[in-house]
């Protein structure tokens, strides 16, 4: 098993605090956000990462250079176009090999257990890939994904508009009371994946977009099992939220 992480977008929501460092590099709790993610896939017994990287890639490299000081492999790719998330993680094709790997957005934060609980979950089945959500009443935050009584993925519907959410919420995709899966971007994948990113086509905003990659998977008869991410999930997606990591940081040494 091995884990690619992609952190090549610049983060423009993060505004100033982007300038001159990748959004992955952001500190939270004195460390790089990338450097918690490295950290919690290792304690998962994972030890060779390639990460993509992209805007202000040598803050990455120079950081972290072949990852020796925490213990661990790390190469690189350098990700020149930023055309979306699904043509990314062909950067590391060669590395990923006949392996499978786990593949994790560069700004997102997690339990260490969560990356124990993906493998133990991927080793329960004859799963092309597994794939990490959180549960909400909210149907606006993002991904949609619908399971089956195995817990497997039947659908994906990325960022519904209004008139999708009401023809799902008719055809009792989504009940009154229960809970709704978002994609948490943390998946395990065989490398048969690469088979589906390769005749990606772009979407409608004008990206490559992995989520298509997974509903193609689905599609062809493979399986794709789901995880709820047991605790805290974290998208470090904007300063407020990089705020109130480090505000809870303050009042927890207190």
């Amino acid at each position: 098993m091995k884990a690619v992480i992609l952190a090549a977008g610049k983060g423009t929501r993060m505004r100033e605090l982007t300038q001159e460092l990748p959004k992955p590099m952001l500190r939270v709790h004195g460390r790089p956000i990338l450097e918690h993610i490295i950290e919690g896939v290792k304690r998962a017994g994972i030890t060779e990462f390639f990460i993509v990287t992209g805007w202000k890639a040598e803050v990455v490299e120079q950081y972290f250079g072949d990852g020796r000081r925490l213990g661990v492999s790390i190469q690189y790719g350098r990700q020149l176009v930023q055309d979306g998330t699904g043509k990314a993680p062909e950067l590391a094709k060669d590395f990923v090999g006949r392996d499978d790997f786990l593949l994790t957005y560069g700004d997102i934060l997690v339990k260490p257990e969560t990356y124990a609980a993906m493998l133990q979950r991927f080793r329960e089945g004859p799963f092309a890939g597994v794939l990490t959500v959180t549960g909400s009443q909210d149907v606006t935050k993002g991904g949609l994904m619908f399971f089956d009584e195995q817990f497997c993925l039947r659908r994906l519907v990325e960022k519904p508009s209004r008139e999708q959410v009401e023809q799902l919420t008719r055809e009792g995709w989504i009940k009154a009371g229960q809970p709704v899966w978002y994609n948490a971007g943390i998946y395990l994948f065989q490398p048969r994946v690469f088979d589906f990113t390769a005749r990606l086509e772009k979407s409608p905003r004008g990206e490559y977009e992995l989520t298509d990659a997974l509903t193609a998977l689905v599609n062809a008869g493979d399986k794709l099992a789901g995880l709820e991410i047991a605790g805290r999930w974290v998208d470090v997606r904007d300063p407020e939220v990089l705020a109130e990591l480090e505000r809870e940081q303050a009042e927890a040494g207190d």
